[in-house]
């Protein structure tokens, strides 16, 4: 067990910004798989992915140690909206749109783990397979992004909203037709089947 283990996230951050490096990287341990989760959904090539993971928390660092990260209680959301930043910032760069990865367990590899905070996320982890993957990838693409974000990253709808510039109601909307349209499809796959 690490000496840092059962510190809250704020008191990891209070200790760093006073010198203590050990404090900055049970941080990092504590939300790595989450956020490097989310980088790879959203850019669906995991040696891009580790790149962009890196260049966000060396973005977190500097916000951390120049004053700018406000003691809010949710480190992660705020960390989550910068790789968010990050992805985006890339995508403009190169030209190109974001899309989901179709394969998960190939894109994802052995050593992330998906958040199991909840029924929900248990639910999620448990149908996603291949079928799953692939009725995700047909998703209009805020709708994928905004579930990544809600069921992936572990984000409130206010935090969604916050990240991807919309109302709350939007990002509760864009996350409800997701679901019902991935409804929509396992329907019909199971008629299909049938």
């Amino acid at each position: 067990m690490n000496l840092y283990s059962n510190h809250t996230d704020q008191e990891l951050i209070r200790l760093y910004i006073a010198g203590n490096n050990p404090a900055f990287t049970t941080l990092v341990h504590r939300h790595k798989s989450r956020i490097l989760t989310t980088i790879v959904l959203l850019v669906r090539d995991r040696n891009l992915a580790e790149d962009i993971f890196q260049e966000v928390f060396i973005k977190i660092v500097n916000a951390l140690q120049s004053g700018q990260y406000v003691d809010n209680s949710r480190f992660l959301a705020w960390a989550v909206r910068i790789a968010h930043n990050a992805c985006i910032s890339h995508f403009r760069k190169a030209h190109t749109r974001p899309q989901i990865a179709a394969s998960y367990n190939d894109e994802l590899g052995d050593n992330i783990e998906l958040s199991e905070h909840s029924q929900e996320h248990r639910m999620i982890r448990a149908e996603i397979n291949e079928e799953i993957s692939l009725m995700l990838d047909r998703l209009p693409s805020l709708q994928r992004e905004a579930l990544i974000l809600r069921y992936y990253a572990d984000l409130s709808y206010k935090e969604i909203a916050k990240i991807i510039g919309v109302s709350i109601n939007t990002a509760l909307g864009r996350v409800r037709y997701a679901l019902m349209n991935l409804r929509k499809q396992m329907s019909a796959e199971s008629l299909v089947s049938a």
